[in-house]
């Protein structure tokens, strides 16, 4: 496909700066630091309960915005079109898309001669230190897809719905104008999704990993037993510390994000995006007692098929790119450095509590009528 002459230098763009705060609020509304433990005299308290949320604040004012969108559907294609007009005119913005979305604006008008794209995937490394912010226009995936862009520091993404499921999605695109000045104005709330870093080690003996570069996941790892119609058979360390033998369909290691997405259909629990830690999720497990497990941050999770494995399994990340994992072959999971940061509507917990209700109609159930006692 032919670039247009519109395709600029990145390196001649400069990214705005800002900083993340933390701010804790108290029982009478006010913001102020609290400590977690204290100590005195001899007595171990813990300060008192807070909402604490992530506000950030830009120091200089956004320079250049990112527009990802879903694919192959025209309301999406429409709405970017709106989209890159209103925020060239209305907020002077530079404004990139990918090489697929500016070859579908200047088919509709060679007005969008200025939005700019990338040429090869080695300027998209590079995206990360120049671009403002993120903008996706879908669903989830969309949302997915945006943070398997940036293998380092992702930008802050805002993310409007337009897709058919929307726990990470909570800006409504009819109301973009106003979402996108506020946001660009600042502060705006952050919720921080954690991430995972994955490596695939051939010969777990040998210790020989597949790659150097870790393979980032926002919602899941799954390992599971593919076409084959034994069971998974995985032994499962937590800091060399052996946790337990998976015998079943497979595995889920997962993020507080992805508690909401395979981990949950497979019985884990649902666990607020900025808790941070790994649900360790058994797929059908053979043993009623295999309940799901909720493991800290800091540990690294090894995930090994043993050398007498009746068959191989298969890894997936974030539902891509399986990889399969022979005998003696080994997963490795920890806490990646480099969070998703995603634009709240409301706050982190307003919109959380808000989306499986919608999204899943947690616990709704008609009201229970009661008229009193029956008179004789």
């Amino acid at each position: 496909m032919k670039i247009p002459n519109s395709v600029v230098q990145i390196s001649t763009l400069k990214q705005a700066s800002f900083k993340l705060s933390w701010w804790c609020k108290g029982d009478n509304g006010d913001q102020h630091k609290h400590d977690i433990v204290s100590f005195e005299k001899g007595n171990i308290t813990t300060a008192g309960r807070t909402s604490k949320q992530i506000s950030l604040k830009w120091e200089s004012n956004p320079q250049t915005v990112l527009i990802l969108t879903k694919p192959n559907s025209v309301s999406v294609r429409i709405l970017c079109a709106q989209m890159v007009r209103w925020l060239k005119e209305h907020q002077k913005l530079n404004i990139f898309v990918e090489p697929r979305v500016i070859s579908e604006l200047l088919a509709e008008s060679s007005y969008f001669s200025f939005v700019q794209t990338w040429k090869d995937d080695s300027e998209i490394s590079r995206l990360h230190s120049k671009v403002d912010l993120v903008v996706t226009l879908g669903g989830d995936g969309t949302v997915l897809w945006a943070a398997s862009m940036f293998k380092g520091p992702v930008p802050p993404i805002v993310p409007f719905s337009l897709g058919s499921l929307g726990f990470m999605t909570p800006f409504h695109s009819e109301h973009y104008r106003d979402c996108l000045d506020s946001i660009l104005r600042g502060p705006v709330s952050i919720t921080l999704r954690h991430r995972l870093q994955c490596y695939v080690i051939r010969d777990a003996a040998k210790n020989e990993y597949e790659t150097e570069e870790p393979i980032l996941v926002l919602n899941e790892v799954t390992i599971d037993r593919g076409i084959s119609s034994y069971l998974t058979n995985l032994e499962c360390y937590c800091d060399n510390s052996f946790v337990t033998t998976v015998q079943g369909d497979g595995l889920i290691l997962s993020t507080t994000s992805g508690s909401t997405a395979y981990s949950l259909a497979a019985g884990g629990s649902m666990v607020h995006p900025q808790v941070p830690g790994i649900l360790f999720t058994p797929i059908c497990p053979h043993s009623l007692s295999f309940r799901p497990l909720i493991l800290p941050e800091n540990v690294t999770v090894r995930v090994q098929v043993p050398f007498n494995s009746r068959s191989p399994a298969w890894a997936s990340f974030d539902g891509k790119d399986r990889k399969q994992l022979a005998a003696g072959d080994a997963l490795v999971c920890s806490m990646a450095p480099w969070p998703v940061p995603t634009a709240c509507s409301a706050d982190s917990m307003g919109d959380f509590l808000r989306s499986i209700h919608e999204g899943l109609h947690w616990n709704l159930r008609k009201t229970q009528s009661f008229d009193g006692p029956r008179e004789s």
